[in-house]
C-alpha cells in the first residue's frame, strides 16, 4: 500500500480533485432528494439516498435516472 507522502505532487492533486467532485455530486444529490417530493422520485427516497452513498456512480445514477422527467410528472 502507497502512503500518502509517497504520492507525488499531481497524484495528491488528482486524488483530492476526484475526492471534492465526489462529495460535491454527493451533498447536491441529498439536497436535491431532500428538497423533491417522493412523488417526482423514481423508487423509495430511502434507496436513492443510500445509493448515493457509492462514489460517482450513485450520484450520477440518481440524477440521470432517479428523478422524474418534467412531462412524465405532468402525466
Amino acid at each position: 500500500m502507497t502512503r500518502w507522502n509517497e504520492l507525488s505532487q499531481r497524484q495528491r492533486l488528482a486524488i483530492r480533485v476526484g475526492a471534492a467532485v465526489q462529495l460535491t455530486l454527493a451533498i447536491a444529490a441529498w439536497l436535491d432528494l431532500a428538497k423533491r417530493p417522493a412523488s417526482e422520485i423514481r423508487g423509495s427516497k430511502r434507496g436513492w439516498a443510500l445509493a448515493i452513498l457509492v462514489n460517482f456512480v450513485g450520484p450520477i445514477a440518481y440524477f440521470w435516472r432517479g428523478r422524474a422527467s418534467r412531462a412524465s410528472r405532468t402525466n
